[in-house]
């Protein structure tokens, strides 16, 4: 799937608990590259799958006119409050647009097992209702780094 998280390993989560993470959480933030060489940050629905990221994105956005240029792309998922309860994953890599843009619900059998997901995930539903504004990115990701706070072990108390 990706790359090897060098630091923090100590903090990363497992394989098993990454999975769990992707598939409970709702928004990520999706970064992407303007035509003019500036970052463009922005929240989106997905779905895991085990092995992707799959972005639900309107066809007439921003994000999606900058993937369709440049498809790379950097997408963090993440929660916590306090420092010691902090939480995530970076994923990174290039996306590629599968089905038909927009999408209206045309047979695509690569699509089967997101469109269940997310459909269960956001709106309690066994399919996706289509409404001919949105489109499916797939990130498999190149990169993944993970992070979970809440293994880094409380400091001794101090000495009076």
């Amino acid at each position: 799937m990706a790359s090897a998280q060098r630091r923090g390993r100590r903090i990363m989560m497992s394989a098993e608990e990454l999975d769990t993470y992707l598939a409970a959480q709702r928004t990520c933030r999706v970064a992407t590259v303007g035509s003019d060489g500036r970052p463009h940050v922005s929240a989106l629905w997905f779905a895991w799958d085990g092995t992707a990221l799959w972005l639900y994105s309107l066809v007439r956005s921003r994000r999606w006119a900058e993937l369709r240029r440049d498809p790379r792309i950097a997408v963090i998922v993440d929660d916590g409050t306090e420092y010691g309860e902090l939480r995530g994953v970076e994923l990174g890599g290039t996306v590629r647009p599968v089905g038909e843009a927009p999408r209206t619900g045309a047979p695509c059998p690569e699509l089967d097992a997101p469109e269940r997901l997310f459909a269960a995930k956001y709106f309690g539903l066994d399919t996706l209702p289509h409404d001919g504004r949105h489109g499916w990115l797939r990130l498999a990701p190149r990169t993944v780094v993970s992070w979970d706070f809440r293994r880094i072990p409380e400091p001794p108390p101090a000495r009076p």
